[in-house]
């Protein structure tokens, strides 16, 4: 592996650092562990990773106040646990056991949970927009200082209904803070090729949205961008565009061989920009944890890990009844 570039000095807290650390770990071993229980024929259907884009969401919940509501697409493992949804509830629903959260019938891309504000995993691309700006306008109509998080792609910043979403959150000025999280490549097409924007927040312009372009590989760098558009919002500005740049390691889904990039250029994303790494070498620069310490993160990350998949593995099946509840409000 490459050397890694010496650490400034940061003025972020042992505490708030390690949290960051830690929660950027469960993310990366659970889907590791993901992609395993796939590989071994017991997730079925579609399962997209997000393994490489850890600092994205990470970022942002560390901005977010209780109260606040997310939703995103079907990459959407890392979301529901960086707002705190139960890993073994996630994992199960992979499954499709009927301890998961949605009791195993939505699988990898249809999550949900009233208690942590999460609405959705959603399987059509850029479908969730709308939604999101609906989620807002019920905020504005109560008042009640909430924001809403709408993460999308950069593939789905291409779909007609964003722009439609776009013009009615800028008219009514809602609280929607939405999210490009741009890592490359869509399903399979770089940005260059599909894109003649190079930076796509720059589309809110013809709305009147501001919005900035974020590293997404730094989890610092996320934070502070996520409290500017929480501010924005939350002082009735309307709504924010994050572009959060960002990259990711697996294929599209795991049924993707991403042969449209060479394994050279991730290997470099790897060893040069890796936001766990950029983290863990910050933690240690800075004298903030040992070496030690962090191998103890990560065995108690790896214990809850395992702990899920062994109870998605030992959870029944859903009864057969389960197919008639759950239709209707």
């Amino acid at each position: 592996m490459a050397a890694r570039k010496s650490v400034k000095k940061t003025n972020v807290s042992a505490e708030e650092l390690t949290e960051h650390y830690r929660s950027m770990l469960l993310i990366r071993r659970f889907e590791e562990k993901a992609g395993q229980l796939y590989g071994m024929g017991l997730i079925g259907g579609f399962c997209h990773l997000y393994i490489g884009q850890e600092a994205v969401v990470v970022g942002l919940e560390s901005a977010a106040e209780e109260g606040d509501k997310r939703l995103t697409s079907y990459r959407d493992h890392g979301h529901m646990l960086a707002c705190g949804m139960e890993a073994g509830g996630v994992m199960a629903e992979l499954t499709g056991r009927e301890g998961g959260l949605s009791k195993g019938k939505g699988g990898s891309m249809h999550m949900f949970s009233k208690e942590k504000h999460f609405y959705g995993g959603h399987g059509i691309v850029g479908a969730q927009v709308p939604i999101g700006a609906g989620l807002a306008f019920a905020d504005k109509y109560k008042d009640n200082g909430r924001v809403t998080f709408t993460y999308f792609g950069d593939g789905a910043s291409n779909q007609g209904q964003v722009y439609e979403t776009f013009n009615m959150a800028a008219l009514w000025e809602l609280p929607v803070i939405f999210v490009i999280e741009n890592n490359q490549y869509a399903m399979g097409t770089s940005q260059q090729r599909s894109s003649v924007t190079p930076d796509i927040y720059t589309r809110g312009a013809a709305f009147g949205i501001p919005g900035e372009a974020v590293d997404g590989m730094s989890v610092l760098a996320v934070k502070d961008a996520g409290e500017r558009a929480v501010a924005h919002c939350r002082a009735g500005k309307g709504p924010y565009i994050l572009e959060v740049k960002t990259y990711r390691y697996r294929g599209h889904s795991m049924s993707d061989p991403a042969k449209y990039r060479t394994r050279e250029e991730v290997q470099k994303m790897r060893e040069e920009r890796d936001p766990i790494e950029q983290v863990r070498a910050m933690l240690l620069e800075n004298k903030y944890a040992t070496e030690d310490d962090l191998k103890a993160i990560d065995k108690e990350i790896k214990e809850v890990v395992n702990q899920s998949a062994d109870f998605a593995r030992t959870s029944p099946e859903p009864a057969l009844e389960e197919l008639w509840t759950d239709i209707y409000a």
